[in-house]
């Protein structure tokens, strides 16, 4: 398959949803002829097929090249040795690792499974790459900014909306936080991945998992996309500038493919710059082609952008005052770097180098690393949660995927400084598989969550701790079963708090065709509160309060 080809299929990923279908291609198809002589044998359209499943499923943990990061390697010098039968028991059941049991959940049939175990002993196909001529053929600007309300023309209660993604749909839909219902679903691209909020709080940024970034004037009579542009195949990352003076001036999106970042015009998406992030590795020396852009944050003591480079292992500070000499800063840390978020004061990022079980801590102030913390097994924390200990103060935790363990690290390095950046309590949680932990300013709960642990019972349900007593251990709630959707894999996902801090959302992550829904709870009583189900509730996966997400508070 040539590159030309491989781009079609993925560009169509912006607008398919996954297709679930035993009939994966017939018998006469054209054999793919790869260049190893011992791969199994594939179609040229199991191929096609393939690359689609493996960007939508797979590509994020694993690579474009299948070079590895949060997942192992997956090239056909170790999977050939491995072999078919066992590749498609990994792919349908999963592993305690953090990989998700495709097969057995429903996600993939078992005509899929067995797709994917043959594609993953192929030679991988790189996309091609994008310049600044192919992004800008890509950018729409479909309300111009002088054609914009000068207001909120809406009397929504934009600080108590969510933003929520419909995976496999292709699109998000925004929810009042007030009365449950959805105000409109808006197409974006593929999976998305984020929701970002300008500092104003006017403008919503989404990025799908397929480089399509899209706009959102939250202003206009019903929320609507003004503005788009595609800047690769694969993305996971965008944010805007938060800094006094600086409010809406710009955004910056970081693509998995091609290996980059890329600042645009805040409030229309109209690339101004690219920068390149392929390079040596911190800890290997090794150069790396595929250095993806993972989590992006924003200063808010300086005009710049934190910019995590996973595979090098290098966190780029960039500042954004003036492009047209674009000053950075490097910062080596352990590689694999992936999310992350501030710290109470917001001076320090608290960095997920997830493939190396660590977290690194970033003084955004004086632009250093201050610390090196070692935490459980592949530790995802989302943007991780904040609260204050009662016998170590303030306190930053994250929750791992390849082990059931919550990491707490002490924050405080002037009031508290014996606890400062060491893990001060490792709580064993309800089960491994974590995405998301979370909790509020105003809440004594921490949450966790568990959607990848292949056991049906834990990634359908919940892990919440009481701050005030972490001795006493995780209470699980069976929040799928409250949703009472029927058949499905049902993964909960996401605890989400409302602008109060009085409610936690949930999403119950089923198939596309099977229901889903939003679960949201009680806070103070931990009881169910209401239960939305549409069925424009696509798969929903993550979903973002404006508030919280413009303030940074977790």
């Amino acid at each position: 398959m040539n590159t030309r080809n491989l781009l079609t299929a993925l560009s169509l990923m912006a607008v398919l949803p996954l297709v679930t279908s035993n009939a994966i291609a017939s018998t006469d198809d054209a054999i793919h002829h790869d260049a190893i002589p011992n791969a199994p044998t594939i179609t040229e359209a199991e191929f096609s097929k393939g690359t689609q499943i493996f960007f939508e499923r797979c590509a994020g943990c694993h690579g474009v090249l299948r070079k590895g990061a949060t997942g192992k390697p997956l090239t056909p010098n170790l999977t050939i040795d491995k072999g078919t039968e066992y590749l498609k028991t990994f792919i349908g059941y999963g592993s305690p690792g953090g990989m998700p049991n495709f097969g057995s959940s429903g996600e993939l049939t078992e005509a899929e499974v067995d797709l994917m175990a043959r594609y993953i002993q192929q030679t991988p196909v790189a996309p091609p790459e994008m310049g600044m001529k192919d992004i800008i053929s890509t950018w729409k600007l479909i309300v111009p900014v002088k054609d914009r309300p000068t207001k909120q023309m809406n009397t929504l209660n934009l600080g108590n909306l969510f933003s929520v993604t419909l995976r496999d749909a292709g699109k998000v839909a925004l929810i009042d936080g007030d009365t449950k219902k959805i105000i409109t679903t808006l197409n974006t691209g593929y999976a998305v991945h984020i929701s970002r909020i300008s500092a104003s709080g006017r403008y919503l940024y989404v990025t799908g998992r397929d480089a399509r970034l899209s706009l959102i004037d939250l202003w206009m009579p019903t929320p609507s996309v003004v503005a788009e542009v595609k800047t690769g195949v694969e993305a996971r990352s965008i944010e805007t500038s938060k800094f006094k003076g600086w409010e809406d001036k710009y955004a910056i999106s970081g693509t998995y493919w091609p290996p980059q970042y890329v600042i645009h015009e805040g409030d229309t998406l109209k690339p101004l710059k690219i920068v390149v992030t392929s390079g040596i590795a911190s800890e290997t020396g090794d150069y790396v082609k595929e250095a993806r852009v993972a989590a992006i944050v924003a200063s808010h003591y300086k005009p710049e952008f934190m910019v995590n480079v996973k595979e090098t292992g290098k966190v780029v500070i960039v500042d954004y005052s003036d492009l047209g000499n674009l000053k950075t800063t490097t910062i080596d840390t352990p590689r694999f770097l992936h999310d992350g978020g501030f710290e109470s004061t917001k001076r320090y990022f608290m960095d997920a180098a997830n493939a190396s079980n660590k977290i690194a801590v970033i003084d955004i102030k004086e632009n250093k690393l201050a610390a090196v913390v070692d935490v459980g097994k592949t530790p995802h924390p989302g943007r991780g949660a904040n609260f204050i200990d009662p016998k170590y103060g303030p306190v930053w935790a994250t929750s791992h995927l390849g082990d059931d363990t919550i990491a707490v690290i002490g924050t405080d390095p002037i009031k508290h400084k014996a606890n400062a950046w060491k893990m001060v309590r490792q709580i064993p949680g309800h089960g491994s598989g974590s995405l998301f932990i979370k909790t509020h300013p105003k809440s004594k709960n921490l949450w966790v969550d568990a959607p990848l642990n292949g056991d049906a019972k834990i990634s359908q349900s919940i892990g919440v701790l009481d701050i005030n007593n972490l001795e006493k251990g995780v209470t699980v709630l069976p929040i799928a079963e409250w949703a009472n959707l029927g058949d499905g894999a049902k993964r909960v996902v996401q605890p989400e708090y409302n602008k109060a801090g009085d409610e936690v959302w949930f999403s119950v992550w089923s198939a596309s065709n099977l229901k889903s829904a939003i679960v949201v709870v009680d806070d103070k009583t931990r009881k169910l509160k209401a239960v939305i189900t549409d069925e424009r509730l696509v798969t929903p996966t993550g979903h973002f309060n404006v508030n919280n997400t413009m303030h940074d508070i977790y």
